[in-house]
């Protein structure tokens, strides 16, 4: 019985040896198909990434309209071009399908789904799960599966690795499951999924490897770490360190406002230092898919084991109340020109997260704008990057851009400055609107009307 069960795990230990080399030549060789399941900010620039690389690729998306749209050759994310998809669709590089049972044919799994906050700002895996049962349905042998959604050290292992396990198959011999965190700066000229670092690691070692070879064929620097869990925990303090720095710079933003000190200015001072100082600007509220978000997960997790992380829970307070000081500002503001909030036209300028993107996801635009209308204000917004206000978790706003011209500037009280857009002619708004509130220093190269100006 002792020489057969020796034998047994030689056997398993064979195949799983055979499944994994399989899916290695494959990778090496290029023929592996990935497939990547959510097609969003995350999702469409990490096919592109392996587009570029050589490999043919599935996108997986339960939105049927993204999947239409990008059938039919149309982008509906700003950087990434209309023209390329189109081009990729038509090479069958791309194929995207809203169709779960096609999972099984991809060799690789990337998931690459949203993981937001509960109303109690808990962790809130529905997709996560409810992709880890698709997969479970349709998993085959010889697939490599990576979650790349930004989650809390222990997800993958305590999460995903049950779920997939339900249909018998086992990992490391029949299947394969690593975490490696996307660090996707949606609109970054710069650094994009093909030139950023990547992070990778597996539930076991033969995963890791896996997909430190597949990461390897797209992407300029790998570094594989010892777990999912470090992988896991890496993105969330990337995140939660420049949520608590945000936090600091918002904090001494409202002190140098009551003694009469210009923050920006500081900063600028600050950051003459050729060492030891990074700077960090403040805003009206945090806002994108990771940083208002994530440092939460992290909180949730301390509760979990039976401690509090009160500087991360200070920093969310601070970060979260922002809106609520812009408010006042602009208040003030009108008050001192005799006007009250109700009744006034607001024109909130940018509604995106960040400046020239079209990305719009828990952006602070749409607190203000919700504070604004509460207090009886009558509220335009314009961004060049958004024609109209998207459907959010939380918000349902309808309401789509309006042209700056004269006109429409000179007929607002008030002008709120919340994404300071390159396109836009900070001159131009200040010349004609009667009062702007600027919450992101956009209007410090102003020279004229800045008597019109007041910092938020």
């Amino acid at each position: 019985m002792r020489e057969a069960s020796t034998l047994g795990a030689k056997q398993s230990k064979s195949q799983g040896q055979s499944a994994a080399s399989a899916l290695q030549s494959a990778i090496e060789r290029k023929t592996a198909k990935i497939g990547v399941i959510g097609l969003g900010y995350v999702g469409l620039p990490l096919i592109r990434t392996f587009i570029a690389a050589g490999f043919d690729n599935l996108g997986f998306d339960v939105d049927q309209s993204k999947v239409e749209s990008l059938q039919a050759g149309r982008s509906y994310i700003e950087h990434i071009s209309s023209e390329w998809i189109g081009q990729c669709v038509a090479d069958g590089k791309l194929t995207p399908t809203a169709d779960m049972e096609r999972l099984a044919e991809a060799d690789v799994l990337l998931i690459c789904v949203p993981t937001p906050l509960s109303k109690s700002r808990d962790p809130d895996l529905v997709y996560v799960e409810a992709t880890a049962r698709q997969i479970a349905a349709r998993l085959r042998p010889g697939q490599l599966v990576v979650l790349e959604s930004t989650t809390y050290p222990g997800t993958t292992r305590e999460v995903v690795l049950p779920i997939l396990q339900q249909n018998g198959l086992l990992l490391g011999k029949d299947f394969f499951l690593a975490y490696s965190p996307e660090r996707e700066d949606p609109g970054n000229p710069d650094f994009s999924a093909g030139n950023i670092p990547k992070v990778v690691g597996g539930i076991d070692r033969t995963s890791r490897d896996l997909a430190v070879e597949l990461y390897r064929q797209g992407m300029p620097e790998v570094i594989a770490v010892d777990s999912c869990e470090i992988a896991e925990a890496c993105k969330i303090l990337e995140n939660t360190y420049r949520a608590v720095n945000i936090a600091l710079v918002n904090e001494l933003k409202i002190l140098f406002d009551r003694i009469g000190l210009d923050v920006w200015e500081v900063i600028d001072a600050a950051k003459t230092k050729p060492f030891g100082f990074q700077a960090f600007y403040p805003g009206p509220g945090l806002g994108g898919h990771c940083i208002p978000i994530d440092p939460f997960y992290l909180t949730w997790l301390a509760r979990c084991r039976g401690m509090t992380t009160r500087f991360i829970e200070l920093a969310g307070e601070i970060n979260t109340s922002m809106p609520r000081y812009v408010i006042d500002r602009l208040t003030e503001a009108l008050n001192s020109r005799g006007k009250a909030v109700r009744g006034s036209k607001v024109c909130v300028l940018g509604v995106a997260y960040k400046k020239d993107v079209d990305d719009a996801r828990e952006s602070p635009a749409f607190v203000l704008i919700e504070l604004l209308r509460k207090l009886g204000a009558e509220v335009s917004y314009n961004d060049p990057h958004i024609p109209s206000l998207p459907r959010t978790r939380h918000f349902s706003i309808p309401l789509e851009s309006s042209p700056l011209s004269e006109e429409f500037l000179a007929g607002r009280d008030c002008v709120l400055i919340v994404t300071d857009h390159s396109a836009y002619d900070y001159d131009f708004i200040v010349r004609h609107a009667p009062l702007v509130v600027d919450s992101r220093n956009a209007t410090k190269n102003v020279a004229e009307g800045r008597e019109k100006i007041c910092k938020a």
